[in-house]
């Protein structure tokens, strides 16, 4: 079963606010079954949204709008699906009390312009709003359901929790969609899909493959269909363990959602280790990253963003011969900034970035794009150097996720070595 997604108003398609109701929308609707055909995000204007349904309505069997639903004049969603299902509007009063109850709480009038949002077509099934003012409606024709919601995420988003999707899963006899998520580090999409390329070419018909390329990392998406779910799960658990078999060297995690700060944090929670950053050039932009997990403050130390030299100096004891002879963009000024702020916060573990992010080359003969990421463990010390090209916030973005990556390495290296 297909479904279409059609999101209203001309904040999205100026830019003013990203539309990510269609988004989670396609989710929920992928857990229980239904595939999102197209997602369209349209003006809130009346032969605009007319034309949508319409098209909407030959290629899915499931219409679901968000968005035009407000008490304004400029909402037009609500009329416009009327008349194009033929219909009049009717005050339900069970809306009309809730609204009322709202306003209430908060000492706030209720006026007529908020009654007119208890109006609804008279052959729509109200779906309740129990977080805003616009219910939810639920109608159908011969070519299918049209459900229109308000575009408040967090009302939609109990709209479609609480009344669609039970509602959804009530009426049809939808089948079984499971996904696992592979995700790797350190390697290339085409280099991937060389290795796997026999292993792919002999998976079974129900399951698919897909590679979701991002900066640094890649996830691979596993997806089964069909109507027995425990066969689903068997069979791409088995396959899952055929590619460990082929890629297991660049696998971390087996989590969609799961993040290379959060493997860190966590393989730095379980070994009661410490970790402390020295950044030049990528800002912060590390440390921010660590601690946007909860609980980082577990392991995360702190750390310095020496962007001056004399700092690189002054706090890390980094020598002044050392970045007199090899530039401040060397292989052994990362060295010693990672030592340096490893001593100086009593880490078990610490990451120094120094590099050119660009647009120019400063003090230094390397090429815009040139880092050098050290490691300091309880094992020694490591640095590797990467040029990630341009521009500017790609270096700092991609600089960050190798170092986190090159840590992890570390940290497994030396779980491995102590046992």
């Amino acid at each position: 079963m297909n479904a279409e997604i059609i999101t209203i108003g001309d904040e999205i398609l100026i830019g003013q606010i990203v539309d990510t109701n269609s988004q989670w929308i396609a989710k929920e609707l992928n857990k229980i079954g239904i595939s999102v055909y197209q997602i369209t995000s349209i003006q809130d204007d009346t032969k605009h949204i007319t034309k949508a349904i319409a098209e909407a309505q030959e290629n899915a069997e499931i219409v679901i709008i968000t968005g035009g639903l407000g008490p304004t004049k400029d909402d037009i969603t609500k009329h416009t699906i009327t008349t194009y299902f033929q219909d009049s509007l009717v005050l339900n009063e069970e809306v009309e009390t809730h609204i009322k109850n709202l306003f209430a709480k908060i000492n706030y009038p209720f006026t007529e312009v908020n009654r007119q949002q208890a109006l609804v077509p008279t052959k729509s099934e109200v779906l309740f709003n129990e977080l805003g003012t616009a219910p939810g409606m639920w109608l159908e024709n011969e070519k299918g359901i049209v459900v229109s919601m308000p575009g408040v995420p967090n009302e939609m988003k109990g709209i479609v929790s609480k009344e669609l999707l039970p509602k959804l899963q009530y009426k049809f006899d939808l089948p079984f969609i499971y996904h696992k998520t592979i995700l790797t580090y350190g390697m290339g999409e085409s280099m991937v899909a060389d290795r796997l390329e026999t292993w792919e070419d002999a998976l079974p018909k129900h399951i698919k493959l897909a590679y979701l390329p991002q900066y640094g990392k890649l996830m691979l998406r596993l997806t089964a269909k069909g109507d027995n779910e425990q066969f689903l799960i068997d069979s791409v658990a088995e396959e899952v363990e055929k590619m460990q078999q082929i890629i297991g060297d660049i696998i971390v995690g087996y989590d969609e959602n799961e993040t290379m700060e959060a493997l860190v944090g966590k393989l730095l929670t379980e070994n009661k280790a410490t970790l402390a950053i020295a950044e030049s050039c990528t800002g912060g932009k590390i440390a921010e990253t660590i601690t946007s997990v909860p609980g980082s403050s577990a392991y995360f130390i702190g750390g310095i963003v020496p962007y001056n030299v004399k700092i690189k100096i002054q706090e890390l004891e980094v020598l002044q011969e050392t970045v007199d002879k090899y530039t401040v963009v060397s292989e052994e000024v990362a060295k010693e900034m990672a030592l340096g702020i490893q001593k100086k916060f009593g880490t078990d573990y610490a990451i120094a970035t120094t590099g050119n992010a660009g647009p120019t080359k400063d003090l230094t003969d390397e090429t815009v794009g040139t880092v050098y990421i050290s490691i300091a463990s309880p094992a020694g010390i490591c640095v590797e150097k990467f040029n990630f090209g341009q521009p500017r916030e790609k270096v700092i973005h991609r600089t960050t996720l190798k170092s986190l990556e090159l840590l992890q390495k570390e940290i497994r290296k030396n779980i491995l070595n102590s046992l």
